[in-house]
């Protein structure tokens, strides 16, 4: 299927590894010119060579810490003009409602919504002008279904959820989408950080974590960045175009809800 984005320049962040990465491989697959952001500048650029020699696009890469206005200030400046934004950063980490404080929450919001926020605000009028733009949000499938050690995460997810759909219906009209894309648990980081606090708190190898975590998984094994890139590939598409303010699990069935 032709996705009819060739040509077209995105933002990705967060996008060395993991799920960021994953969006950047399809959509420079599917032709798209891409400004790639990480915090590290050593595998960012690896990446983005690599990127550059598999699919032959542009790849401007950008080292800089996107939750602070120092960092997106330096992304936009580089980024300019984009028709698509896939907003991306590392969740916060997981304990128990207890143990966190004001300055725990400030820190989850300004990475988990303020950020997406302000990248929205910042490239979606230049996308309404020119009637054209897709936003996809990685938020995570706890906006469906709160995870209680994900407590920092459930609040600042579900905050940028509430903003995105009101905000994605406001700007449908000008050719523009805003949608969420949730993943569980995949192959990433972000499982092995999980997989580490289950494997101290439990005293089991880390192999063990990872059976008993993919046991509660319908389809038995956790996501790859591959095919989670895929589906970012297709929201950002114009065969996409009817899709408004939605979000999406990507989760293996591990979400059992009905809706």
């Amino acid at each position: 299927m032709d996705l009819g984005i060739k040509g077209k320049r995105a933002l990705v962040c967060a996008s060395s590894k993991g799920l960021g990465r994953g969006c950047a491989e399809a959509l420079a697959a599917e032709g798209v010119h891409l400004v790639m952001n990480a915090r590290s500048d050593g595998p960012l650029q690896e990446a983005a060579q690599a990127i550059r020699d598999a699919h032959g696009v542009e790849v401007v890469a950008v080292a800089a810490d996107i939750t602070t206005e120092e960092g997106r200030a330096q992304v936009l400046a580089a980024a300019g003009q984009v028709d698509i934004l896939v907003t991306n950063a590392g969740g916060p980490p997981p304990g128990m409602w207890h143990d966190w404080e004001r300055e725990d929450f400030i820190k989850a919001l300004d990475a988990n919504m303020l950020t997406p926020i302000a990248l929205i605000k910042a490239l979606v009028p230049g996308m309404m002008e020119r009637g054209w733009g897709r936003v996809v949000n990685i938020t995570s499938q706890s906006v469906k279904a709160p995870i209680p050690v994900l407590g920092l995460s459930n609040s600042a997810r579900a905050g940028l959820t509430g903003y995105v759909a009101g905000t994605a219906r406001q700007v449908a009209e000008k050719g523009v989408t805003i949608n969420n894309l949730l993943p569980g648990i995949h192959a990433t980081d972000r499982a092995v950080s999980l997989d580490t606090g289950v494997s101290k708190a439990q005293g089991i190898t880390m192999d063990e974590a990872r059976k008993q975590r993919e046991a509660t998984i319908p389809a038995r094994r956790y996501g790859t960045a591959e095919e989670f890139g895929a589906a970012c590939a297709f929201i950002c598409s114009h065969h996409a175009g009817f899709m408004i303010g939605q979000n999406v699990l990507l989760d293996g069935g591990a979400t059992n809800a009905t809706i």
